[in-house]
C-alpha cells in the first residue's frame, strides 16, 4: 500500500460510523410539517448530520396537516413523525383521530425539541382592554375550523383566567391566517400564535397593536385550570418574540408557556428497541462538533438536558435505554412512564370494545358515543379525561 492509499484508509477509518449506527437502516423516513416550517428545516439539518457521521439518509416527507403526517407512519411508509401537539390527539383518540378510521394509538416518543426562549401563546389585540387572562371575559375569540390544537390552546388560556366559551363570543374562521387577519381587522380579539410569528409584526403595526397575556408561574390554580384543558402545557420564561414588551410587566420577557416542537414519535409495534436506541443516541450526541446540526438556530432543545422525560407520551424502549445510560432516567421516570402506558392500555381496550359494538353506526353518532365511552373509561380508571 502506497502512502496515498494508507492516508486515505486512515481518513476513512477515522470517519467510520460508531457501532450503534449499524442498527439504523440506510434510509430513515420521517414525516414533518411543510417545507417552510422550522420543523422541516430542523429535520433536514439532523439528516445532514446523520449522513455525514453515520452514512444514513434521512428522507423527510412534508405533510400539510396532522392527518397527512400520520398516514405514512400508520401505513409503515415512514418510521417516525416530527409532529406537533396533535400527536397527543393521536394518542388519545380525540378530534379528527376519534373517527372510525383512527382511534387511540400506541404512540412512543423518542426525543423532542423541548426547550427554547420563545412561547406558543395566544396574542391579544392591544386595544381590547385585556391585561390578564381573566379579562378575556366578554371578548371575541378566534375559533379556527379543523384546527383543534389551536382551539385547545386558546381554551387553555381562557381557563387560566377562569373564563369559558360561555363567557365570550366565538368567531369562526376557515384558517389560521384568516384568524390573524380577523384580529387585525377587529372581527376577533385573540388568536393562537408563536411569539416569533412574523404575523405578530402585522398586528403590532396595525392600529390595534398587540398584547401578550402573562401566565404567572406561581399561580398554581391558574396553571391547574389550564393544564386540565391542555395537559401538554409547560411553564416557560418567554424572552424571544415580537413586541414582547407589550405585557403587564412592560419588559421584553414574561411568564408564558411552551411545549416541545417538533415531537418525534412512532408507533410501538413498528419500532425496534435497537432502532430507537440508535436514533436517539445519534440525535442526542449529534448536536455539537464537526457536522453537528447545532449550527442551525433553534435546535438547542434537542439536547439531553432539555428533554422532559415526564411529559404526556411514553418513551420507546430503546430511547429509555439511552436515557438510562446517560444517567437521565431513574425510578421516577420509570413509574411515570408506566402510568402513561397504563393510560394507553385503557384507551385502546376501550376503543376495541366500543368499535366492535358500534362500527356500523353513522359517523357523527359513532364519534359522539366514543367520546362518552372514552371519558367514562378514563374516569373509572381514576385518570384525567381532557379533550372531552
Amino acid at each position: 500500500m502506497n502512502l496515498r492509499m494508507l492516508a486515505a484508509a486512515t481518513v476513512v477509518a477515522g470517519m467510520a460510523a460508531p457501532a450503534f449506527a449499524a442498527d439504523l437502516p440506510k434510509t430513515v423516513t420521517l414525516t414533518a410539517y411543510g417545507t417552510t416550517s422550522s420543523g422541516y428545516a430542523q429535520s433536514i439539518a439532523i439528516g445532514a448530520m446523520l449522513k455525514q457521521r453515520h452514512d444514513v439518509e434521512l428522507r423527510v416527507i412534508p405533510g400539510k396537516n396532522d392527518v397527512s403526517r400520520m398516514i405514512p407512519v400508520v401505513k409503515k411508509r415512514a418510521h417516525l413523525c416530527a409532529c406537533g401537539i396533535a400527536a397527543a390527539f393521536t394518542q388519545e383518540g380525540v378530534f379528527m383521530f376519534g373517527s372510525k378510521n383512527w382511534g387511540p394509538m400506541a404512540v412512543r416518543n423518542l426525543y423532542n425539541n423541548a426547550k427554547g426562549p420563545h412561547g406558543l401563546m395566544p396574542v391579544v389585540a392591544g386595544d381590547a382592554g385585556v391585561k390578564a387572562a381573566a379579562d378575556l371575559k366578554g371578548k371575541k375569540m378566534a375559533w379556527i375550523k379543523g384546527a383543534p390544537a389551536l382551539n385547545v390552546n386558546l381554551t387553555a388560556l381562557m381557563a387560566f383566567g377562569g373564563v369559558t366559551w360561555d363567557d365570550v363570543t366565538r368567531v369562526e374562521f376557515p384558517g389560521w391566517k384568516q384568524a390573524v387577519d380577523g384580529v387585525i381587522g377587529g372581527q376577533a380579539d385573540a388568536v393562537m400564535v408563536s411569539t416569533m410569528s412574523p404575523h405578530v409584526n402585522r398586528l403590532m403595526a396595525s392600529p390595534r397593536g398587540n398584547w401578550w397575556v402573562s401566565l404567572p408561574h406561581d399561580d398554581k390554580e391558574g396553571w391547574a385550570r389550564a393544564k386540565a384543558v391542555a395537559p401538554f402545557w409547560n411553564p416557560n420564561k418567554v424572552t424571544l418574540g415580537i413586541g414582547l414588551e407589550n405585557n403587564i410587566s412592560g419588559k421584553p420577557e414574561f411568564d408564558g408557556q411552551m411545549y416541545p416542537y417538533p415531537i418525534v414519535i412512532g408507533l410501538a409495534d413498528d419500532l425496534s428497541d435497537d432502532f430507537t436506541y440508535a436514533m436517539t443516541k445519534a440525535v442526542m450526541e449529534g448536536y455539537e462538533g464537526e457536522g453537528g446540526y447545532g449550527t442551525l438556530k433553534g435546535t438547542a432543545g434537542y439536547q439531553l438536558d432539555a428533554q422532559n422525560l415526564k411529559w404526556v407520551f411514553p418513551y420507546a424502549g430503546g430511547s429509555i435505554r439511552y436515557y438510562k445510560e446517560a444517567g437521565a432516567w431513574g425510578a421516577e421516570e420509570e413509574a411515570y412512564n408506566n402510568a402513561l402506558l397504563k393510560r394507553q392500555d385503557v384507551l385502546m381496550s376501550t376503543w376495541a370494545t366500543y368499535y366492535a359494538a358500534n362500527k356500523d353506526m353513522e359517523d357523527d353518532a359513532f364519534e359522539a358515543g366514543w367520546a362518552e365511552a372514552r371519558e367514562a373509561a378514563l374516569t373509572a380508571a381514576g385518570l384525567d379525561a381532557p379533550f372531552s
